[in-house]
């Protein structure tokens, strides 16, 4: 339908002193929930008091109950993958809880065969209002002994879309949680001032970095594309190698010839590591984590200490590895 969506829930019916049930939910890249309603033919006449009657009672969903349905989706599915994992790649590893379902910025999808003019006059209502609702018609063909199916948007019309986009952006930067984003600005800054002299005292890798206020800072590895960082979040602190230098397949092929070397790197770094290639993601990662909250700052001393110990020993057992990536990238031998 012209946009990646993240599928986190079907026939969800975790709705309170009901039984009803929404077809699909699922999150866009804003961190929307977008509430999918699916029609066999006809819309029907109620089909958009349906699907906003979803949406109110999705609006109310917290980010953790977001996360815990994602999870239960996955293990419907029989995945043994983490929901915070596919979260994290799906938001191309930023800080999502920061933006998970934010006032009232959810999202309505209608498709259908058929719309009925009852509906089309209501989204048409609805959209002067800034709510985010699209109307998509599907007519299937038969070939031979395929089946083609052609998705049309019918509203808003593409011309128009833009502006409805625009108008939802609006609504959002009023949402009245830019107040917490701010203190969460606060924490982090505060946080990186007291791990970065920690860190200096062991090693000199991050010397000339400062305090900032994103869940992660880095620092180069003379390697170019590939970096040291630190990242932090509401349900992790992190030492990482990220590897990221442009290209997927560069990058793949790199963390392989990392890979090779395991034994000998986590034989030097002491314990095992968990390495990330990320398939279907352009970068890959190597990295050392335990569970914290960064912005419970009771757990600020352990946090500390556990990263920048990793980071001290990533950097060690990454030295003679990453001279020989940096050797196989210049096109010289490289010596084992």
């Amino acid at each position: 339908m012209g946009e990646e969506l993240l599928i986190i829930q079907e026939e969800f019916a975790g709705f309170e002193e009901t039984k009803e049930r929404l077809d699909l939910l699922a999150l866009d890249k804003e961190g929307n929930l977008v509430i999918i309603e699916n029609k066999l033919d006809d819309t029907g006449r109620d089909v958009t008091w349906q699907a906003l009657k979803y949406a109110s009672y999705c609006s109310t969903l917290t980010k953790d109950e977001i996360i815990n349905i994602y999870q239960a989706y996955l293990s419907k599915k029989s995945s043994e993958e983490k929901a915070t994992d596919k979260l994290e790649e799906f938001f191309d590893n930023e800080d999502y809880e920061d933006k998970l379902n934010l006032g009232s910025a959810q999202r309505i999808i209608l498709i259908a065969g058929q719309f009925r003019k009852e509906v089309t006059s209501t989204v048409m209502w609805l959209l002067n209002y800034g709510l985010r609702v699209q109307c998509f018609k599907l007519t299937p063909f038969q070939m031979g002994e395929n089946l083609l199916l052609n998705f049309d948007q019918i509203i808003p019309v593409k011309d128009a879309e833009d502006l409805i986009i625009s108008m939802a952006k609006k609504t959002k930067e009023e949402i009245s949680t830019q107040s917490v984003m701010k203190t969460r600005h606060i924490i982090r800054k505060e946080f990186w001032g007291k791990l970065l002299p920690v860190m200096n005292e062991k090693i000199t890798l991050f010397r000339n970095i400062s305090p900032g206020v994103y869940h992660w800072i880095g620092a180069g590895s003379g390697v170019r594309g590939l970096g040291f960082n630190f990242v932090i979040s509401k349900s992790y602190g992190r030492a990482e190698l990220y590897v990221d230098r442009g290209t997927q397949e560069e990058n793949k092929s790199i963390f392989d010839f990392l890979l090779t070397q395991k034994e000998e790197i986590e034989t030097s770094f002491g314990s095992a590591l968990v390495w990330q290639k990320l398939e279907d993601k352009r970068a890959s990662r190597i990295k050392c984590e335990m569970e914290a909250n960064v912005f419970n700052k009771d757990e600020w001393e352990k946090m500390i200490e556990f990263m920048t110990d990793a980071m001290a020993r990533l950097e060690k057992a990454f030295k003679k590895p990453l001279q020989r990536v940096d050797k196989k990238l210049k096109g010289s031998e490289i010596k084992k």
